[in-house]
């Protein structure tokens, strides 16, 4: 029996733009339908709960060995993997280094790659880049739960945190809500929020108003929407967290929390405001590898309602997967004036899914470059 070869094509960052990688409504619409099937059940993840974020290298404050890398802020390694069922029904793997220092060198924090894998035989079917593929696949969860739970004529968008996750989600929110003309920007340094500016002038021509603050509080007063995604380290603890005073907030404001934010308990626990995650079953795996609180180590709001589950304070059934509200279990939006807290802590699953409708378009358009792994096996 003839033994066969295999193929994976390659892609790098030109091949993943043209095969669309950046198209925020096609994402957001991958990711309405990941969420729903996240909801059913039709996906595993890392570790025996099947629900891991994935496994990850971190480093010594003070290494022994004189080459081995020592801690920093956001300072490590992270192999993510993930089978999604649906439509989708493939493995993969994100590969993703880190390093803040990055930015002395010219390079982004993150360099990222993803793998395709056959669900069957676990070949490869493809290498790619996955900065971009990552960025707007964080960006565009936020965004189903804009499409989902924002007001119908939000306005104002506020952002805390201008960086590339940011960028990307006013692209994709501004996209699902041509209502939005005020774009709010609180940054930590003029460098990030100029290019955010630049982005946003480019890519999203209707902000007519773009207004930069200089607390966290002109931020959140008026805001619709507001989306937080600082750069926080692991570990850092709540008194390092943007804290939002209750009294700031808008009726009907809907908060979308891919980085780190932190209210009181009380108002966590408010009839006006709705909790709202991506998947519950990752907090509770967070809840599983970590210590209690483990608010304190994974900065994802979240985390915080588990701790808060932990401590009584909050029921399971206070808070709500946004997969079963798309698929009609439970309610969204329930007024005008209740205010949504969407806790979203970043999944293998969403880099799988965006990162196969990526790789059938490439396949389809004759994106990208075969490499051959082998015309038949050495050992067999």
């Amino acid at each position: 029996m003839a033994l066969p070869g295999i193929d994976l094509l390659y892609l790098n960052e030109a091949d993943m733009i043209k095969a669309g990688v950046g198209d925020v409504v096609a994402c957001t619409d991958c990711m309405e339908e990941l969420l729903k099937l996240l909801d059913k059940g039709d996906y595993r993840m890392g570790g025996e709960n099947g629900n891991s974020h994935g496994s990850m290298i971190t480093f010594p404050e003070e290494p022994e060995f004189p080459n081995m890398p020592k801690n920093g802020p956001d300072r490590r390694f992270m192999a993510m993997p993930a089978y999604v069922g649906g439509k989708f029904d493939v493995a993969g793997m994100k590969w993703y280094g880190s390093n803040v220092e990055n930015r002395h060198k010219n390079l982004p924090r993150s360099i990222l790659m993803m793998m395709l894998n056959d669900k069957d035989t676990s070949a490869p079917l493809a290498l790619m880049s996955a900065n971009l593929l990552s960025a707007y696949r964080t960006a565009a969860v936020p965004g189903v739960g804009v499409k989902n739970l924002a007001l119908k004529d939000a306005k104002v968008l506020g952002i805390v945190g201008p960086g590339v996750i940011n960028s990307t989600a006013i692209e994709t929110f501004a996209a699902l809500r041509p209502t939005l003309t005020t774009l709010k920007i609180k940054g930590r340094g003029q460098a990030s929020i100029d290019r955010c500016i630049e982005y946003v002038t480019e890519k999203c021509p209707q902000f007519t108003e773009i207004i930069i603050c200089e607390t966290l509080e002109e931020c959140v007063r008026g805001s619709d929407i507001l989306s937080f995604a600082t750069s926080t380290p692991m570990g850092a603890g709540p008194s390092a967290y943007p804290f939002v005073d209750a009294e700031w907030i808008k009726p009907g404001a809907l908060f979308c929390l891919p980085g780190a934010a932190d209210f009181t308990d009380e108002f966590i626990q408010s009839d006006k405001t709705k909790l709202v995650v991506d998947n519950i079953s990752l907090y509770e795996a967070w809840a599983e590898e970590y210590p209690y609180p483990t608010y304190n180590i994974v900065y994802i709001l979240g985390s915080k309602f588990m701790d808060m589950i932990h401590d009584g304070k909050l029921e399971k059934t206070d808070i709500h997967d946004l997969g079963a509200i798309l698929n009609g279990k439970v309610p969204g939006r329930e007024s005008d004036d209740q205010i949504i807290l969407y806790s979203v802590g970043g999944m293998p699953v969403e880099d799988v899914a965006w990162g196969k409708e990526v790789y059938d378009y490439a396949r389809k358009n004759n994106i990208g470059v075969d490499l051959n792994l082998w015309d038949k096996p050495a050992l067999y």
